[in-house]
């Protein structure tokens, strides 16, 4: 018998930049940071009750499941406390309790578990949840209706819903700078653009999150937008306003490009994020629900399969002397 040495094989990745998931669900809860401090300010302690419950939830229901499948426990990545975070980021602060838990458990047990956890899920956890809680109890998410007892100083209504049901003209009570730094209604975590932009970037330097998607995603929402504003402009608001209202942000920077179920590869990155972008739009416009990017984001979850085998032609394939 001949002495031959056996070569082990093992599956992807094959090249580790030192990077680890609990890193990274750091950082992506650092760079939430802005805008969650910036929620917590406007609404007080009941958004910093969601936040903490909406965490804790999560990572007692990621625990329960480890011990349920006899897994080794996995809180300590802190992914599913990143989950949770961006969970209750899209809930208005007075979300009830029950609401909140049975939120996570959906998030945790049905968006990831289910598929084998972390890196299996092909739809982003968070969403999954919120598109659950919209679809059964959408009172809950009608911001106009949650946040009526609040204050600010400022036009305190839903701005998509605002424009949605009454058009253009109700475009002079906004500004642009002020959407920007989080006057509006909306998500404990959503209101807060620039906060949410600098997380963004953040996360892009820090090579988390690929810049393709957060950018087409963005695009497609202005060029979408932007030909809506000119068929009809009393009706449809115009691209900017999109772009800082409603999830748009936190879906550029923090939703769409969840790693499990968004591309990798550069084409397939593009077209994804122009399409997610066309569909948030589109939803919003003509579509039943006041703020498209939750369904959209769904929709491009299940096609990234798909868009990824998208690759450029091999260098030397169809020669026939390489």
């Amino acid at each position: 018998m001949h002495n031959q040495k056996l070569l082990v094989s093992s599956h992807a990745p094959y090249w580790h930049n030192g990077s680890s998931i609990s890193g990274k669900s750091y950082s992506f809860m650092l760079a939430a940071l802005p805008a969650v401090i910036m929620g917590i300010y406007q609404y007080g302690l009941p958004a910093l009750g969601v936040l903490a419950l909406s965490i804790s939830c999560a990572m007692i229901w990621e625990l329960l499941m480890d011990l349920a499948m006899r897994r080794p426990v996995s809180i300590g990545d802190g992914n599913a406390a990143v989950i949770g975070l961006l969970f209750a980021m899209l809930l208005p602060a007075t979300a009830p309790w029950w609401l909140v838990v049975a939120g996570t458990f959906v998030a945790i047990i049905i968006g990831k578990q289910i598929y084998g956890g972390i890196g299996c899920n092909p739809f982003n956890p968070s969403l999954v949840a919120i598109a659950i809680i919209m679809l059964s109890w959408k009172s809950f998410m009608d911001f106009n209706e949650a946040l009526v007892n609040y204050d600010l100083g400022f036009y305190m209504v839903y701005p998509l819903s605002a424009v949605k049901h009454m058009g253009t003209s109700v475009l002079s009570n906004f500004s642009m700078t002020g959407l920007l730094l989080g006057q509006q209604a909306g998500g404990i975590g959503t209101t807060f653009g620039l906060g949410l932009i600098i997380g963004g970037l953040y996360l892009i330097l820090r090579g988390h999150i690929r810049w393709e998607i957060s950018l087409s995603f963005l695009l497609g929402v202005f060029v979408t937008a932007y030909f809506f504003n000119i068929a009809d402009p009393d009706k449809y608001a115009p691209p900017l306003f999109h772009i800082l209202t409603g999830y748009s942000l936190i879906a550029a920077f923090f939703l769409l490009t969840e790693d499990s179920s968004s591309p990798v590869n550069f084409v397939p990155m593009l077209i994804y994020g122009a399409v997610a972008g066309f569909l948030t739009v589109l939803i919003r416009n003509i579509g039943a629900f006041v703020d498209g990017a939750v369904f959209a984001i769904l929709l491009v979850n299940v096609s990234n399969p798909l868009l990824d085998k998208i690759r450029p032609k091999a260098m030397g394939k169809g020669t026939e002397h390489a």
